[in-house]
């Protein structure tokens, strides 16, 4: 048995897609928004910690940027639930869908964007700047490849393949 050929379509109406689609969409918000909080609880405990009075201007300021990168990545893939609430049984499942699409994916870009952070902070306290920024670049270069390039290149692939 073969997998659906990527240009088969399903015999669904257009709310079942809807439907279907927002199951998806919420299946993969609840992976990212588990990173994203642990990421926060991090970014929070660091203020207090006997360290942090002895980072300097830039360290300070990565911390801050990083800290409000994570909090909206996490308002942004919340965002799709509070939608869901306050638009429920109006007849805008499409567009919500649609919408909370688009918030996922701004969402994904502060994630990579609060990770590169992260990574640059504390590998520049731990080691030096430079191997901070190295790091911090490797991170964000990782995020880029990973959520943005291979998604590019296998839908490249697949719309090149033959059909079945």
């Amino acid at each position: 048995m073969t997998a659906p050929h990527h240009h088969e379509e399903r015999n669904e109406t257009r709310l079942e897609r809807a439907d279907r689609n927002f199951l998806e969409l919420l299946q993969e918000l609840r992976v990212t928004q588990t990173g994203i909080q642990i990421l926060f609880a991090f970014l929070l405990t660091l203020a207090f910690t006997p360290r942090f009075p002895s980072l300097d201007t830039v360290q300070r300021t990565t911390y801050v940027v990083t800290l409000l990168l994570s909090v909206l990545a996490a308002a942004l893939f919340t965002a799709p639930a509070a939608l869901h609430r306050r638009l429920f049984q109006q007849g805008a499942k499409p567009l919500v869908v649609n919408a909370s699409s688009r918030l996922a994916q701004l969402g994904l870009a502060a994630l990579a964007l609060a990770l590169t952070g992260s990574v640059l902070l504390v590998v520049d306290v731990a080691v030096d700047r430079t191997e901070g920024i190295v790091a911090g670049a490797t991170t964000l270069l990782l995020c880029v490849g990973l959520w943005e390039v291979l998604p590019y290149l296998l839908k490249r692939a697949a719309d090149k393949a033959p059909d079945d």
